[in-house]
């Protein structure tokens, strides 16, 4: 069974720059897209960032890009997102995720996925 695990979350100011890590197991393969997703107070869990564990194919959302970088160590299991360049609209609740099969259009779309972690809070201030 898939588990997942999230870390590295915490308070950082405006401009500055955190690392999200994700430990993950259970994986049967390597036939699956893993993601990060953000919920804040009032707003829908929506899709960051995912990445294709077989291709390393790498996809972001309009509001993280050229901001955020998702990336996967095989060897270790482990998800990562760096985050560079904080804004104010950045605070909530960051989750990573997986499914089997492709990431290709579906990837930012939360209720693909099967398996989850718990979460770790982002916090920015200004």
């Amino acid at each position: 069974q898939v588990q997942m695990e999230e870390s590295g979350g915490g308070s950082v100011q405006a401009g500055g720059s955190l690392r999200l890590s994700c430990d993950a197991s259970g994986f049967n393969g390597d036939f699956y897209c893993m993601g990060w997703f953000r919920e804040a107070p009032g707003k829908e869990r929506e899709g960051v960032a995912g990445i294709d564990m077989r291709t390393r194919a790498a996809y972001y959302s309009d509001s993280v890009k050229g901001r955020f970088t998702i990336s996967l160590d095989n060897a270790k299991n482990t998800l990562y997102m760096q985050m560079n360049s904080l804004k104010s609209e950045d605070p909530a609740r960051y989750y990573c995720a997986s499914k089997g099969g492709t990431c290709i259009s579906v990837w930012a779309r939360p209720k693909n996925y099967n398996h989850w972690g718990q979460g770790t809070q982002v916090t920015v201030s200004s």
